[in-house]
């Protein structure tokens, strides 16, 4: 049984997902991969909503990770920012030391589901609790009511300092509640893939 919910409406943003030619990547590619987007695409970071999201690579636990067919970079962007973040189509990326050459985007909209799923929630520590109270008032704050729960936690340790994150799931969702969370986000640090909601059919696999 889908979990899409079926009334029509249009988010401010979409998803750009573009196809990649390459053969590896770092493992945790996501700070080298933010300074190569804003090489090319200065404007970025002046986006506040604007998302990437975190590459999916081929499980493993070497530095190197290697690129599947499969593998997709997808920026959440501004609708009106899709011409202009199409001219990197045929663009080589420098990402930490790695090359990766971008396909031809297609546009994917953003779609409300009852269940959503942030591989990355940023923290101010590395305490669960105080992180889920966290997310409790920043969901007050935003008048959503959602059944949250937490995931699995990681530290990254990227050149710029040390980040703790949390998988978070939110179930039970409304129409225009999903919709709103898939824009806004939760937490900070977007352009290195933390916050951004994508629809999830169930609240089984959160740790994943």
């Amino acid at each position: 049984m889908s979990t899409s919910l079926n009334e029509p409406l249009l988010s401010t943003l979409v998803d750009l997902v573009y196809p990649l030619e390459g053969h590896s990547l770092p493992r945790d590619a996501a700070p080298a991969l933010r300074v190569a987007l804003e090489r090319e695409l200065p404007w970025l970071a002046e986006e506040p909503l604007a998302g990437v999201h975190p590459l999916k690579l081929v499980p493993g636990t070497d530095a190197q990770a290697l690129l599947s067919q499969r593998t997709r970079l997808l920026l959440r962007l501004p609708r009106q920012r899709f011409d202009a973040a199409a001219e990197l189509a045929g663009r080589s990326l420098q990402i930490g030391g790695y090359t990766v050459t971008l396909g031809h985007p297609h546009q994917r909209e953003l779609l409300p589901h009852h269940t959503l799923y942030a591989h990355a929630v940023a923290a101010a520590c590395d305490d669960e609790i105080a992180f889920m109270q966290a997310m409790n008032g920043a969901l007050e704050a935003l008048a959503v009511r959602s059944q949250p729960i937490c995931g699995k936690r990681q530290q990254r340790d990227w050149p710029a300092g040390a980040l703790t994150t949390f998988s978070l799931m939110l179930h039970g969702l409304t129409t225009v509640d999903s919709l709103r969370l898939q824009e806004l986000g939760l937490g900070g640090h977007r352009l290195l893939g933390c916050g951004i909601f994508v629809p999830h059919k169930s609240a089984a696999a959160v740790g994943a």
